[in-house]
């Protein structure tokens, strides 16, 4: 619960949180003031009388802890949260739990501040906002900008989109000094509240996070319409970092990079929805200390090229490999996506073994098992060898325990090894 007394300091639970105020300025996020403002709003409903009403502190608790649920379930990684966006949650809180005659209140209190603000010549958003880009420089946001890459991103679904709408939306949650990656984050985060709307949406939002993974690996924002150019030019440079990091096979340096980077299509990059490209981003996509160095596409082609390595003519291969993966008219498996073209090209999915009835056997498949996973293939094993528990070991005069102890070591073996090698 959170009330004005017990509510968690703001540089403990919620120090990846801040509000937003509305000259721009930036604040610590503290729910103890969103129950005081309900607290009022009760008050100014139920009289004086109400302060040593036990059912209202409890109410008040319980709400502000739904309006905080609420915040926190928008911005998971945290974030800066616009002060009319906590208030617009303060108002639904109080309409769903039936607090109509509090909720009229409040609206009429938010009404009231908005007039004085109005007499006092205060816009509600009149505040400058400088961008933070990456070497640290300060320059102003260029909504026209930001704009232009909205209206882009829903480029062909103008029916159903609003960009307006979404450029607001974004424009709520920034703030001056903001980071420059945090602008595109507020941007994608903005379009993603709106994907239950109308699931065009989905792949605005999709679009949009491809400007964030551009920016991330090109070092600046490119439009869809200058990729084609782009990809040609980046993607020799990153088989060559790839195989500098000892990510990748030196063999993939040994291709016509030129001719297979001319043959990425830039356009494919819109095909992705949004839950697909993060996917991509998050577990895929080959990264040097924590940052990304794959498009999409270079993706695309660095599996093939994997899968091309022993062809005859093997650019033709690889172009016409990648040809049916990036347009999805086929899929290889995870392993196959994760590993083709690295240094440690396991290909296959699954991996069948006969374990042998004696305690080299038994403990050589436990080893093999715990390599396997380690690059993603998934495990199947034949115990039927393994003598039945309570049968005669000659060697030590002793009974067989079986194999449950030995297929319990194989599971905790296989789990360590898959949480540990994660990418």
């Amino acid at each position: 619960m959170y009330s004005t007394s017990d509510a968690p300091a703001p540089d403990s639970v919620y120090a990846n949180f801040k509000t937003i105020r509305r000259n721009g300025s930036v604040v610590a996020f503290e729910p103890g003031k969103i129950s005081v403002a309900m607290s009022k709003a009760f008050l100014a409903v139920a009289g004086s009388q109400g302060a040593t009403s036990a059912r209202i502190r409890d109410q008040v608790a319980h709400l502000t802890e739904q309006v905080v649920s609420a915040l926190m379930r928008r911005k998971p990684e945290g974030g800066a949260i616009h002060i009319e966006e906590i208030q617009d949650q303060v108002e639904l809180a109080l309409m769903r739990s039936g607090e109509h005659d509090v909720a009229r209140a409040y609206v009429l209190y938010r009404e009231e501040r908005s007039r004085q603000r109005a007499l006092r010549g205060e816009a509600d958003v009149a505040h400058v906002i400088n961008v933070v880009k990456a070497n640290g420089e300060r320059q102003l946001l260029d909504v026209a900008a930001l704009k232009a890459l909205i209206k882009s991103a829903c480029a062909g679904l103008e029916a159903d989109t609003d960009a307006e709408h979404i450029l607001s939306e974004t424009l709520k949650n920034l703030y001056d000094g903001v980071a420059e990656d945090e602008v595109n984050k507020s941007a994608i985060m903005a379009a993603r509240a709106m994907i239950e709307k109308d699931p065009s949406y989905n792949l605005v939002t999709s679009r949009l996070l491809l400007n964030s993974i551009r920016l991330e690996i090109l070092g600046e924002a490119v439009s869809q319409e200058d990729m084609a150019e782009r990809y040609a030019e980046y993607f020799p440079g990153y088989i060559k970092r790839g195989v500098a990091a000892e990510l990748l096979d030196e063999k993939l340096g040994e291709f016509d990079l030129e001719r297979l980077g001319r043959a990425l299509v830039a356009s494919r990059d819109t095909q992705f929805g949004y839950l697909g490209l993060q996917t991509l981003y998050d577990r895929y996509f080959l990264h040097i200390d924590g940052q990304r160095i794959e498009l999409p596409q270079a993706f695309y082609m660095r599996v093939a090229m994997g899968l091309a390595l022993n062809e005859i003519d093997r650019e033709a291969r690889a172009i016409e490999f990648y040809n049916v993966l990036s347009t999805f008219d086929f899929m290889s498996s995870t392993p196959t996506l994760f590993n083709a073209g690295t240094r440690r090209s396991q290909l296959s999915s699954c991996y069948l073994t006969t374990i042998a009835d004696d305690l080299d056997g038994i403990y050589e498949g436990i080893k093999e098992n715990a390599l396997l996973s380690k690059f993603a293939g998934g495990l199947g094993n034949d115990w039927t060898p393994v003598r039945a528990m309570g049968s005669h070991i000659k060697g030590t005069n002793g009974k067989s325990q079986g194999v449950v102890p030995f297929l319990k070591v194989v599971n905790d073996t296989a789990v360590a090894v898959n949480q540990g090698g994660k990418r």
